[in-house]
């Protein structure tokens, strides 16, 4: 998103994103209702919104344990340089894996993943995130509880 799409979001567009950050499912109506705006121009302002990228998509709050995937961990690669868009082409192959991010510091690439099991978790870093070949390193840190923040219910 480029800095004009930032700057022609207003208060009403941000207090939107917030309402559909803290549930997605929320009808038209009740956006509309809550950010003090027609319908119409809700719907067209989340239209808008949707067409312009600001909102990725709508998808829902797993809890990873209750569906199954007990273990889950971040992992952080050092890789070769100038090969992410490779080795991101490659992790998002990779069952499991929840987030990728190219970062900086003392690793390039921080994952976050969730699988069935600790079995499974080994399975993914030692034979499938090990082999890519740009992957010179991982280090694996498991997450024993995990929150999701959601937005404040003001604006």
């Amino acid at each position: 998103m480029s800095a004009e799409q930032t700057s022609r979001l207003d208060r009403v567009d941000r207090a939107i994103l917030r309402l559909l950050q803290q549930d997605g499912r929320a009808s038209i109506r009740s956006v509309a209702e809550r950010v003090h705006v027609s319908r119409a121009n809700a719907y067209a302002r989340i239209s808008r919104m949707v067409e312009d990228g600001v909102i990725r998509g709508f998808t829902a709050r797993v809890d990873h344990e209750k569906a199954g995937q007990g273990a889950s961990a971040y992992v952080t690669l050092k890789i070769v340089q100038n090969s992410w868009r490779s080795v991101r082409e490659q992790l998002l192959e990779l069952p499991g894996v929840a987030h990728i991010a190219l970062v900086g510091g003392d690793f390039d690439v921080l994952l976050l993943v969730h699988t069935a099991d600790n079995h499974a978790l080994r399975e993914l870093v030692l034979n499938r995130i090990q082999s890519i070949p740009q992957v010179l390193g991982t280090r694996t840190m498991l997450v024993f509880e995990e929150t999701d923040q959601v937005p404040p219910d003001s604006f």
